[in-house]
């Protein structure tokens, strides 16, 4: 059963700082360009503390960017740039938005800022979809050490055809707290929620959901980490409530900040990652074309448009297919009936189709010889949103090859996540990202 509850968050101060100039991209998308100009935007900029610069002379014993965000994070909340509510509350929050690169229309996006428990994946509440990579757990672990606090939120997928907390929480016609405009063109909007009434439905209403985590597993698995390192002995821990008679986690560790978007709901929108393999000695890219034909059939594009290559995949979507781009050329390969079977292993049959799978079991595992291990130490793999970002790299000779593929489907990650199944790390990409900074949950 999936515990959530409202929580007293720390904001920011309208009165002292422009929201537009303070807010960010979660940690893993800033590029070091954005992270420049977030540093530039405003001297509260949070990407100071959730991804900081590092100097010259850090060292964990005289200063390092942990340090510096526990000390930054300290003084903004004692000289007001950052205040905290005075009653628990939840946020609604919704995103509107254009899908990048189409013409579509304006989608929105609904959901809601709240605490979630932490669950053990084995307790069947939260599942997660995809690998863990392993520096980004060590990364945010001491983050969270050095400043006691969660500053974005994990994105979670739960079912509900009736749409339940959308009604609730969005039939005001009330203005937002919070309305900015991303680097995206994304609008973000944020309504408080107090009263202990609507709080109460709304948490009753989620109380016998599954939770899919859809973005941000390298934050959940970290949190609970820590809520293990943090739980009280045995016997001593128990849900407390404050004088609004609401429920609390049984300790501060115990949850995590999140937003709960609704699957059934109108606006989800996975976008591909595409996969940019770079550092391999020995590789031969006519060579690897010609390998790739013991698994896939394989056709030369002459395109070299990215708009087309995206199209022509497109196309493709139904059956497993994605384009290899090397310096020998633009290759669509098209899985062969019946070959992967016998090659992918123990992998599950509702995995044995996804494109994702069976370019890390086939491509990157078995024509390349990349391991598991330096996958997931990404030694050799890089993964980018744009399509044309990776054709550049292979052009420009810093990568062997790019990969570009088609999302993975909603009905796909549902089928593989409820099943206790991953599929390999950076398999989705929610759009638009939940920005940092709109609500932070300190556990002090």
């Amino acid at each position: 059963m999936a515990q959530v509850y409202p929580f007293r968050a720390l904001r920011y101060n309208p009165s002292l700082v422009r929201l537009e100039d303070v807010v960010t991209q979660p940690y893993d998308k800033i590029t070091p360009a954005m992270q420049q100009a977030y540093y530039q935007r405003s001297p509260y900029n949070l990407v100071r503390i959730i991804l900081g610069l590092p100097e010259l002379f850090d060292s964990a014993a005289d200063g390092d960017v942990y340090t510096r965000a526990a000390r930054d994070f300290s003084e903004w909340r004692r000289s007001g740039i950052l205040t905290q509510e005075y009653e628990p509350c939840v946020f609604a929050y919704s995103q509107r938005f254009a899908v990048p690169g189409t013409s579509s229309p304006f989608f929105e996006r609904r959901g809601f800022i709240a605490l979630g428990e932490l669950y053990d994946y084995s307790q069947k509440v939260v599942f997660r979809h995809e690998q863990t990579l392993s520096k980004p757990k060590s990364d945010r672990l001491n983050l969270l050490r050095a400043t006691r606090a969660h500053f974005g939120q994990i994105f979670m997928l739960y079912s509900d055809p009736g749409l339940s907390a959308e009604r609730l929480l969005f039939e005001s016609t009330a203005a937002p707290d919070i309305e900015v405009t991303d680097e995206y063109e994304v609008l973000h909007r944020v309504w408080r929620v107090s009263d202990p009434n609507t709080i109460k439905l709304l948490t009753t209403a989620l109380r016998d959901k599954k939770l899919i985590i859809a973005d941000g597993h390298h934050r959940y698995e970290t949190a609970l980490n820590y809520a293990r390192e943090h739980a009280p002995a045995a016997g001593t821990a128990h849900t407390r409530r404050n004088s609004y008679l609401l429920p609390q986690p049984p300790y501060p560790e115990a949850a995590v900040m999140m937003t709960f978007v609704n699957m059934d709901s109108e606006g989800l929108v996975i976008l591909p990652t595409h996969r940019v393999v770079h550092g391999l000695t020995g590789f031969v890219a006519a060579d690897f074309i010609e390998h790739a034909r013991k698994y896939f059939e394989v056709e030369a594009v002459s395109s070299e448009a990215p708009s087309d290559l995206t199209a022509l995949l497109k196309s493709e979507q139904g059956r497993t297919a994605f384009i290899a781009v090397t310096s020998h050329g633009r290759h669509l390969l098209r899985a062969k009936p019946g070959i992967a079977a016998g090659d992918l292993g123990d992998i599950s049959e509702r995995q044995r189709q996804l494109d994702v799978v069976q370019l890390h079991a086939l491509v990157l595992e078995r024509l390349l010889g990349i391991t598991p291990e330096a996958i997931r130490e990404q030694t050799h793999v890089r993964y980018l949103r744009d399509a044309g970002d990776a054709l550049e790299q292979v052009a420009g000779g810093e990568a062997n090859a790019a990969f570009l593929m088609n999302p993975v489907a909603l009905d796909q990650l549902r089928e593989v996540a409820f099943a206790g199944e991953v599929m390999p790390q950076k398999s989705t990409d929610f759009f638009p990202k939940l920005l940092s900074g709109l609500a932070i949950y300190a556990l002090d």
